[in-house]
């Protein structure tokens, strides 16, 4: 059994003019970005690329209708790279890019066509929680079907990952902490996860104590102080992308989609919704095994009885951002049902890596805990 991959190339630069020069950037390059990244860091570069940017053709996250659109105003041009310089929803959209013969996004996520990389792909991350620079899965919200969809496929792992620091001084507070707990979520279902070992523990390991000091010390010193990390939260969120790209994620990634893909809540900030109710639900059901290993972990950094971890999670992440119920999304009462049998017949892929099975009614009961 394979243990442990890592076929992206890493690399770092100080800004995104090294960066340039170093990959010999040029009218051969399709970068899929933001006006709000190109105006302060690429456009005095004069770069010869085509450059596409991603709020032009929708807001939010990513679906298959603004990836179609995308791929209709870029066919026909020649390219042998795509290069992604964004967020989760701009990487997402670039790994299609790669794809031999892509006419529909939607064949593609539904597997109705060979998965064939055709292209280079190179992401430069600029957010702080996806770790999808390093991992060979592409999510998108499917609209015909009312969720999301994941590929899982090595055709779509990026041949490069770069980080830059410079890029993150622009996240705003809010996104910047949700993207922090998603990263922080990446780690620990990888921990827990059926197929964690060695190899990725340590990275989920050195990810946890990295988020969890920076986050400690922005309560103790206020927001400004992230600017003194902007590194350290990049490369948590690499950690955490590593881990997780060799044992998959779980229920909390499962439950999320649901909500995300039905009210359009970013992805971090679903997942925070869910994570401290799933896993109490696992040390319910299993207290010993990965996860109290997990748990003796998170109570020495947090310093609390590894009884209180997740309590402990709850009051530190709420001092950064609070957690909302459900129905605040728009959420139904009737959705507590259906979003459970929604999770049950189409996130199989992802709750095959939970640390211990939940059944539909498990799954509801935490819906309705959290309406």
């Amino acid at each position: 059994m394979q243990l442990f991959s890592l076929k992206t190339r890493l690399s770092r630069f100080d800004t995104v003019a090294d960066f340039a020069q170093e990959f010999q950037l040029t009218e051969r390059d399709l970068v899929i970005t933001h006006e709000f990244l190109h105006a302060p860091f690429m456009k005095a570069l004069d770069l010869r690329c085509h450059f596409v940017m991603q709020e032009h053709y929708g807001a939010g996250e990513p679906s298959d209708v603004m990836m179609n659109s995308i791929l209709g105003d870029v066919k026909g041009r020649v390219y042998d790279r795509v290069i992604a310089i964004g967020g989760g929803t701009v990487i997402d959209i670039a790994k299609l890019f790669v794809l031999d013969g892509l006419e529909d996004v939607v064949q593609a996520f539904e597997r109705s066509i060979p998965i064939v990389k055709a292209k280079k792909l190179v992401i430069v991350p600029t957010t702080c929680g996806t770790g999808s620079e390093v991992t060979n899965l592409s999510i998108a919200e499917i609209t015909s079907k009312h969720t999301k969809m994941g590929l899982a496929d090595d055709a779509i792992l990026a041949d490069d990952a770069v980080i830059i620091p410079e890029l993150l001084k622009g996240l705003p507070f809010k996104f910047y902490v949700y993207s922090a707990i998603d990263a922080f979520i990446h780690a620990v279902e990888s921990y827990v996860s059926p197929k964690s070992n060695p190899y990725t523990k340590l990275y989920c390991k050195a990810a946890i104590e990295l988020i969890l000091d920076v986050f400690n010390r922005i309560i103790a010193q206020g927001p400004e102080y992230r600017y003194e990390r902007l590194e350290d939260m990049l490369v948590a969120s690499n950690f955490a992308g590593i881990a997780f790209g060799n044992t998959g994620v779980g229920a909390v990634h499962a439950l999320s989609y649901p909500l995300g893909g039905t009210y359009h809540v970013p992805h971090g900030e679903a997942n925070y919704q869910f994570f401290t109710a799933v896993f109490k639900r696992y040390q319910e059901k299993q207290p010993v095994g990965r996860i109290q290993e997990l748990n003796t972990l998170l109570a020495a950094i947090l310093n609390v009885d590894a009884s209180r971890v997740y309590e402990k999670l709850d009051e530190v992440f709420g001092k950064l951002l609070s957690k909302n119920k459900l129905s605040s999304y728009g959420m139904k009462p009737a959705e507590i049902e259906s979003f459970a049998d929604t999770v049950m017949q189409k996130q199989t892929r992802l709750l095959a890596n939970n640390y211990v099975a939940l059944s539909r009614d498990e799954i509801r009961d935490i819906y309705q805990s959290l309406f």
